[in-house]
Order: C-alpha cells, then structure tokens, then sequence
C-alpha cells in the first residue's frame, strides 16, 4: 500500500506538488500520466525514499524494486552479474536474461551493449529483486515495437499480484499493461 498526504514539494519557486494526496490500495498496475513537469518522476523518487526533502506525509508498506531513467548497470560486471548480484540466483538470472531476449549477452559488459540491450537488462535486475512494489520510470525507452511488446508481456506476468507504478508518455503502453491511469496536472 502506498498512501500520501498533503505533499508539497517545490524546487527553488517552482512548486510540484501543493498538499497532493493519493492512495493505492494494493496490487495492480498505475500509470502516472501528465505533461513534463507535472512531478511524475519525483513522485517515484519520493515514494521510494530517494527524496526526502517533502513536507507530507508518504507511508509505504513493501519492498520496492525501481527501473530509472537511466540504466545504472555497473559498469565493471557483466550484463549477467548485474542481474545475479541483486538476486543471488542463477537459474532466475538465467531464466531473465533469456526472457528478456538476450540469451546470449549475459558475457557482456554495459559498454558493449546497445541502448535497448541494456535497458532490457536493467529491467531483467529489477525484476529479479525480491518485491511486493515495482516503479518503472519511462521503462520501455528504446525499445523496439517487438521487443517492447515482449517485454511487457513479460512485467505483466511477472508482477501479477504486487503494485506497479509506471512512468510512460505512452498512452499504448499503460493500456498494454492494464494501468490504472493517475493523472497528474502542471
């Protein structure tokens, strides 16, 4: 469950959110849909404690797992080690690179793979993390038609039962999910 109270949050004059208030019961999948600028990766970061610097109150009860923007693979181990080092399971490590489609990439480090390569595999770490919520920030980015379709068949039934929160200028990828679309205003 995540639920929020009254948050306000600026940076410097610009106010984001004033006294903005939401609750998500429980397991599902949520987009955060609204121009740029209207807070949808600050939300993130503020659900998942990576900003703290809010007044309001944010209550969330799970683990959470996060697909970034960017990538943030380590870049001195392989695309294999950046999955197994979050789970510490192989067969599951295995299991995702393959069903992410790069079976055959797990040797490769971050700087020989290509945009999408290693996007998939930051999505395959986030997904072999232990968690009950997944927040996913733009998280199907250079991908193609293909492999986008692939992957989110894969997130939709990897993460049944648990909370999904997604960041997505993509109307067709929330509807792909299933999302309960949260619309936020500027």
């Amino acid at each position: 469950m995540i639920k929020i109270t009254g948050l306000k949050k600026s940076f410097d004059k610009n106010v984001v959110f004033d006294g903005f208030d939401l609750t998500v019961e429980g397991p599902g999948f949520y987009a955060l849909s609204g121009p740029s600028g209207s807070g949808k990766t600050t939300l993130l970061r503020i659900i998942s404690g990576l900003d703290r610097d809010y007044t309001g109150k944010v209550e969330v009860s799970g683990v959470i797992s996060y697909v970034f923007q960017e990538n943030r693979l380590m870049p001195s181990v392989s695309a294999y080690d950046n999955v197994f080092e979050v789970c510490h399971d192989r067969e599951l490590t295995s299991y995702l690179l393959d069903a992410v489609g790069l079976p055959d990439a797990g040797g490769k480090y971050p700087s020989e793979l290509s945009g999408g390569m290693a996007r998939r595999v930051a999505i395959a770490r986030a997904l072999s993390y232990p968690h009950g919520i997944l927040l996913l920030d733009e998280p199907f980015t250079a991908l193609d038609a293909g492999v986008k379709s692939r992957i989110i068949s894969l997130v939709k039934q990897r993460e049944q039962g648990k909370t999904v929160i997604a960041v997505t200028h993509d109307p067709s990828e929330s509807e792909a999910l299933g999302c309960t679309v949260i619309e936020l205003k500027k």
